[in-house]
């Protein structure tokens, strides 16, 4: 499974020339109320995407570059395909975003930070000027990601820290293609493409769960489009395997979650809702081992199971999938049509999130 897409959306409101003044007083106020640690935390975000925007290059030039490998030059021109199949066919932002090329010689663009509460799948929130809060705070270095994460642990949460190959800044700047993710098959960079360009259409500040199935739902089924008018079987072939390896891999992340979900939810005393936790982890890696002998040994998921899972492992997973199926389940009642799909996301982020989640929920059957 591809690590989750995201970075804190107001670094982008910040630099954007007509919302300077509105945005930069937001968070001149944030941070005298936040402390010290607030303001360090946004001056890290915007020099991070400053260095980034600086490091872009417009694809053309990359290209001509006699520098340029071989193979990146490949890439970037199918790259270009893909961005152009995206908004004919996809209905998706037809802007400067994936025009360019960035190399920030490192392998994940952001560090995100998720935490929970022990016996809680309920992810942390952070809140931001301008767009609203989110299930997660986004940084440009590694070093500084762990050290919230301890000082989150210190404070009694779960945490984990997941590299992050790309995010979106909702439009209000060009997001490049990146050296994080370029270097995927070319099913994974159209997923890439796909995803963050969907959060350019419809973005709810404080709802991280329906924000990212929604982009994941229009990511896949945009790469199913995609894959289905290329000329290359073996290309099917290789993203339909590592597509089902992938959803097997979330579908028994997501029975744990739920599992757990119950478990927390139920008038058990938290001692045994403990021990139940210890043992439903240790159920779900061993799942793990039987799961991989029904993919012949594949072992692309070896060094997430290694870790110490927690919680926020679970519930991140869970706020880029849960509403998935809802997603695609309108999608198929608009006829596969993705204006209308956008046209009926955009009535439904109008709606109370109470009522949204019900009315998503209401077109699939419970799992």
């Amino acid at each position: 499974m591809a690590p989750m897409p995201s970075v804190p959306r107001f670094v982008a409101a910040l630099l954007r020339p007509r919302r300077l003044l509105i945005a930069a007083a937001a968070a001149l106020v944030a941070a005298a109320v936040g402390g010290c640690s607030t303001l360090s935390y946004y001056a890290q975000s915007i020099s991070g995407h400053l260095a980034m925007m600086r490091s872009a290059r417009p694809i053309p030039d990359v290209v001509a570059d006699p520098e340029t490998p071989e193979d990146l030059r490949k890439r970037l021109l199918r790259a270009q395909e893909v961005r152009a199949f995206a908004s004919s066919e996809l209905g998706l932002p037809d802007n400067s975003s994936y025009r360019e090329y960035a190399d920030l010689h490192r392998p994940y663009v952001v560090w995100n930070v998720f935490a929970t509460r022990e016996l809680s799948l309920e992810l942390k929130q952070w809140c931001y000027p301008v767009v609203g809060c989110a299930g997660y705070r986004g940084y440009f270095d590694r070093g500084a990601a762990e050290r919230e994460a301890e000082a989150l642990r210190a404070d009694g949460n779960e945490v984990n820290v997941a590299g992050v190959p790309a995010y979106s800044t909702l439009g209000w700047l060009p997001d490049p293609l990146l050296n994080t993710f370029i270097g995927g098959s070319e099913g994974q960079v159209a997923s890439m493409v796909f995803h963050e360009l969907a959060h350019q259409v419809v973005f709810v500040g404080g709802d991280t769960t329906f924000n990212e199935s929604f982009a994941t739902a229009v990511e896949r089924e945009g790469v199913r489009r995609w894959l289905a008018v290329s000329n290359d079987p073996a290309l099917r072939q290789s993203y339909a395997e590592f597509a089902n390896r992938r959803q097997d891999f979330v579908d028994l992340l997501l029975k744990y979650r739920d599992r757990l979900e119950a478990l927390y939810a139920s008038d058990e005393p938290d001692d045994a809702k403990r021990a139940g936790k210890r043992r439903l982890f240790a159920e779900l890696k061993g799942e793990y081992t039987v799961l991989k002998v029904s993919w012949g040994g594949f072992a692309g998921y070896d060094r997430y199971f290694a870790q110490g899972l927690t919680n926020a492992h679970l519930a991140s997973v869970g706020a880029y999938n849960i509403l998935v199926p809802a997603f695609d389940a309108l999608l198929v009642r608009e006829g596969g049509d993705f204006p209308r799909f956008y046209a009926e996301v955009r009535r439904l982020a109008r709606m109370p999130k109470v009522d949204r989640e019900a009315e998503l929920r209401g077109l699939v059957v419970t799992r």
